[in-house]
This record gives structure tokens, C-alpha cells and sequence, in this order.
């Protein structure tokens, strides 16, 4: 009996690039950095200085030396939550339409706007 798959277009990941995000599992808990590129096809994030890889390069026309590279590699978009500048720490957001209906993320405890 086959089982029958659904393809996931996209998903609504609620990080953007350029958000700070703090790590809240694995090998780099507590680590807070910007966020370079969103992946909501792959449900995952690249984030500054965590997850690096070190890839080996052969020499090419473009790299005449080769060597190995180190990179960031893409997370989990659960392991990360977003930083709030004002409370320190990692927050839950919730979604707020302004007057002019504009809808923005807001810190759940100090409401602050993620999104100027």
C-alpha cells in the first residue's frame, strides 16, 4: 500500500531576513545572531556565526588555491526564536494591524514592533 505525499509550497516561518534570532536548542544554545537568508520552502534559516561547516574546494579558474571554506549552513527554523532588544531574551510574537492596516510582529510581553 502506497502512501501518498503532499508537496509543502511554502510556509509562513514569521523570521525574516536581517531579524536577530537567539538558538534555543543543539550545539549552539544561547547564541544570538542576524539571520542571512529564510528558507520557508525548507523550513529553515541561515543565521550568522552558528552552524559552521568547513567545505572543501578543489582549485578552479575562480579559486586558483582551493582549500577548505567555512560557511554557515542552514538550521531548523524551530531551534531558533526571535530577540527582543528590550527584554533580553528570545520571545513569542503575535500579529497586530495598525490603524493604517499595516499588520506587524509584537513582543508578547513588552509589545514591542519587530517590523519598522
Amino acid at each position: 500500500m502506497k502512501m501518498k505525499t503532499e508537496k509543502i509550497k511554502g510556509r509562513n516561518i514569521n523570521i525574516k531576513k536581517d531579524d536577530m534570532v537567539v538558538v534555543i536548542t543543539g550545539k549552539y544554545k544561547a547564541k544570538t545572531g542576524k539571520v542571512l537568508r529564510a528558507l520557508p520552502q525548507k523550513n529553515k534559516v541561515v543565521v550568522e556565526g552558528v552552524n559552521i561547516i568547513t567545505k572543501h574546494t578543489k582549485p578552479s579558474m575562480t579559486n586558483t588555491r582551493g582549500g577548505m571554506i567555512k560557511k554557515e549552513a542552514p538550521i531548523f527554523r524551530d531551534k531558533v526564536m526571535l530577540y527582543c532588544q528590550t527584554c533580553k531574551k528570545g520571545v513569542k510574537i503575535e500579529h497586530q494591524l495598525l490603524e493604517d492596516g499595516k499588520k506587524v510582529r509584537v513582543c508578547k510581553h513588552c509589545k514591542e514592533q519587530f517590523d519598522k
